[in-house]
């Protein structure tokens, strides 16, 4: 059985600029917006080098012996000209270029996220959700800026250099070889530096992750936090994160401004000793006043090139970085796929369920097993009760008939099909599930009761409802069925989460229910009408009910009993208690108690 992924940090050889083939794959989607970015960025970088060459001739004509004042006046009209069409080319390069950044941001955004839903629960156990949601927007966050910012700053850069270096060498060839000469001198601290960077931006990225899955946590359990008195305990956990963040990223800070310190040195001080030899020539007659005026602005603008580089670079690796976290995501793969040639599940469905043969460890428990050689078949239209302690594997039961998870051992079949065997999507279309944990998103009452079934009309949302006892005080809320229900259901009580859910598997009307602690969250009134219309839905389907409350569950066709694992019992309400087993102590206690 196939395992997905693992999320953890790769080795070093693999932590290059060569991760951002992943951007550039989406980015070669919109090859018209390249382009003129593309042609914006040549016209910009032409503009600024034609800037020297203008100077040279205001120089050359106004200052030399008999100033030609109409060639300077032609020499600044050619200067203005080409700050126009700088000015153009430059905001044309920053719409396309930022353009572009947007669009492959929200290209990789929607790709990861509908990659993620097709993964099977046991990646998120054993890879936590809150990182994986910071991948999903802080390191996206990066990749916006280096699209959008550093990659447009570097091809600048890198054609302005280019460009430069010929330019150097049309002026003069003498001193543009002397100043070639510090340029391999300043690639060596990127080459040098670079690597540390690469790995410290990976662990910056990893931090930032962290910080987002403490502040997700606690967010997300704020009463828990509030009730037990953490606030500082919480704030300490949350400040030693965010220090360990801050060191991190300390440490590649310091080595991106060692290294840029090192390479605008290198360039600027050879410069400057080219410029000095210049000046010689200039003094010697070798030279127009013109010439080193463009010389010493072209050494400017290719020593400002190259050090700007070393900086990208820095940003290019960072990148990498998100880039490479965000591939891992897209690579992991799930275990529970549909087969090449997918089995056809019988039309209608009897909702006829077996296990033979059952064990199962959770991938995260493989010592602690989950089941132990189950051997159950539920009849179609039966109603099967599933009790026992807590942790005798009955929520696990449902994990596996849903095909969240394969078996270890044996086979789980539904009306005669391994489910191995069948998409999960078929299986999963037929069957409607109220949870022990009701989960409500943060939407519309509406969006919420429709999850069930999308294309549900508000009538049959509201009669799904009745059934569930929840129209009353849906009716209630400030706007009716278009009220936001909070993050996770907040502005709800745990009884009306319950009934939504409920009515939710109401209206998903499938062949097969499972009710995992239904009533739980109810009152005693709410129970009762409720029961009322489950055991209506639950004619003619398929159910098996969870239940810690036998009351609930006396009137089954059939209760099956689970301890550690195994099914240990099983009959009716009567025969069980008679039988003066785990079941009976379970009954006699809960009857004592209630009386």
């Amino acid at each position: 059985m196939a395992k997905p992924k693992s999320l953890d940090a790769p080795p070093e050889s693999r932590r290059s600029v060569r991760s951002l083939t992943l951007i550039w794959g989406i980015a070669g989607r919109y090859p018209a917006q390249i382009a003129a970015a593309g042609l914006a960025l040549l016209l910009a970088s032409a503009g600024t080098l034609a800037i020297p060459y203008g100077f040279k001739r205001v120089i050359d004509l106004g200052f030399a012996h008999g100033a030609d004042l109409a060639g300077v006046s032609r020499a600044f009209r050619y200067l203005l000209m080409i700050v126009v069409v700088l000015a153009a080319a430059t905001a044309m390069r920053f719409y396309f270029v930022s353009w572009l950044g947007e669009r492959v941001v929200a290209d990789l955004r929607k790709a990861v996220q509908r990659h993620l839903l097709t993964l099977a629960p046991r990646f998120f156990e054993e890879n936590r959700p809150s990182e994986v949601a910071s991948r999903l927007t802080a390191d996206t966050t990066v990749i916006e800026q280096t699209v959008g910012t550093t990659v447009s700053v570097a091809l600048r850069n890198l054609v302005v250099g280019t460009g430069g270096i010929i330019y150097l060498f049309i002026l003069s060839p003498k001193l543009a070889a002397l100043l070639l000469i510090g340029i391999p001198v300043a690639m060596g601290p990127i080459m040098i530096f670079g690597r540390r960077v690469r790995a410290l931006s990976r662990a910056s990225q990893d931090r930032i992750a962290d910080v987002g899955g403490i502040v997700s946590e606690t967010l997300g359990a704020m009463r828990i936090v509030q009730a037990f008195g953490q606030e500082e305990r919480e704030a300490g956990r949350f400040g030693t994160v965010v220090d360990a963040t801050f060191a991190t990223a300390k440490r590649r800070i310091a080595m991106r401004a060692v290294m840029t310190a090192v390479v605008i040195g290198v360039v600027f001080g050879a410069v400057t000793l080219v410029l000095w030899e210049g000046t010689v020539d200039v003094a010697a007659g070798r030279m127009s006043g013109g010439s080193i005026a463009a010389f010493v602005l072209t050494g400017g603008l290719v020593a400002g090139a190259f050090g700007a580089l070393s900086e990208t670079y820095g940003d290019l690796l960072r990148a990498s970085g998100a880039a490479q976290r965000l591939g891992e995501l897209l690579a992991a793969q799930s275990d529970i796929v549909a087969p090449a040639s997918p089995a056809v599940l019988p039309q209608p469905s009897q909702g006829a369920l077996t296990f033979e043969g059952v064990s199962f460890h959770y991938p995260t428990r493989p010592d602690l097993p989950a089941l132990h050689g189950i051997d159950l078949a539920v009849r179609p239209g039966e109603m099967l009760a599933v009790v026992g302690p807590s942790g005798a594997g009955k929520s696990t039961l449902f994990q596996l008939v849903e095909r969240f998870y394969d078996p270890d051992a044996g086979r789980v079949t539904l009306d005669g099909v391994d489910l191995r065997e069948a998409d999960p999507a078929d299986i999963r279309a037929r069957i409607a599930m109220v949870p022990q944990e009701t989960v409500i998103f943060a939407a519309s009452a509406r969006d919420n009761l429709r999850y069930g079934r999308w294309t549900a009309t508000d009538d049959e949302i509201w009669a799904a409802a009745e059934a569930a006892n929840a129209a009353t005080f849906l009716r209630d809320l400030p706007d009716g069925l278009d009220t936001f229900l909070g993050e996770a259901g907040t502005r709800l009580s745990g009884g009306q989460r319950q009934r939504i859910a409920i009515a939710r598997a109401i209206l998903r009307d499938a062949p097969l229910l499972l009710l995992d602690e239904a009533t739980s969250a109810l009152d005693a009134e709410s129970e009762r009408l409720v029961q009322r219309a489950l055991d209506r839905l639950m004619q003619g389907r398929t159910t098996m009910v969870i239940a810690h409350r036998l009351a609930t569950v006396r009137a089954a066709d059939r209760i099956v009993v689970m301890d550690q694992g195994r099914i240990v019992e099983e009959g009716t309400h009567t025969q069980l208690v008679g039988r003066g087993g785990l079941y009976a102590r379970l009954a006699a206690l809960q009857f004592e108690d209630a009386a």
